[in-house]
């Protein structure tokens, strides 16, 4: 049983840890909301999608649902529109050096659409999650599979937490403003980078 809670939680860490538009996301609305708890709707949304995808790629729900091939096109075809579209967003907002300002531009509603944009309309991201999660937790039954879904799951949530936290750490410091807008720049970016790349993919 401890074999599949550590197998899990290293499976998701090696996951989660990379550099990517979802944890660029939930880093950057922590270091521009002066409150924590206006981060809260980015973290709880991330955290409850990656729930929600380690979950069906455990039971091969979305395994079944990704065989087919207008499925993956359409959901590709989401993903490449949302991502230019926040790209874009994110780009025109790095004039406003004002980060309590900027912030507030984007309400709790829009942080929810984005976050879930980010983390349900990224085939990549979705198919990692099918293909390596789902395919290892095949190695389990019952119990041990129950431990080996909690440790992907909990990796999430506490990570989630941990980058908004170190969002906001940083976020306060005095010069974050300069910073700010290199930031944003880097995440729209990486928006458009993964657009690309899914468009690539598609053709």
């Amino acid at each position: 049983m401890v074999q599949a809670f550590l197998h899990g939680l290293i499976l998701a860490l090696g996951l989660i840890l990379p550099l990517g538009v979802q944890n660029l996301f939930v880093f950057q609305q922590g270091a521009s909301h002066t409150s924590f708890l206006h981060v809260l709707p980015v973290i709880f949304t991330a955290a409850l999608c990656d729930t929600a995808l380690i979950l069906l790629a455990v039971q091969g729900v979305s395994l079944f649902l990704l065989k087919f091939p207008l499925f993956k096109l359409i959901l590709l075809t989401i993903g490449i529109l949302f991502l230019t579209y926040m790209g874009w967003i994110t780009w025109n907002d790095t004039h406003d050096t004002n980060t309590e300002a900027a912030a507030e531009k984007i309400s709790p509603r829009q942080q929810i659409i984005f976050a879930a944009s980010v983390s349900l309309l990224n085939p990549h991201a979705v198919m990692d999650t099918i293909g390596v999660i789902g395919t290892s937790s095949s190695s389990y039954e019952g119990i041990e599979k129950s431990l080996f879904t909690f440790a992907c799951i909990a990796v999430s949530w506490v990570w989630f937490f941990l980058l908004a936290v170190a969002g906001r750490f940083i976020g306060r410091q005095t010069h974050f403003a300069e910073w700010r807008q290199r930031i944003n720049q880097v995440s729209a970016v990486f928006m458009w980078l993964s657009a690309g790349a899914m468009a690539y993919s598609a053709l």
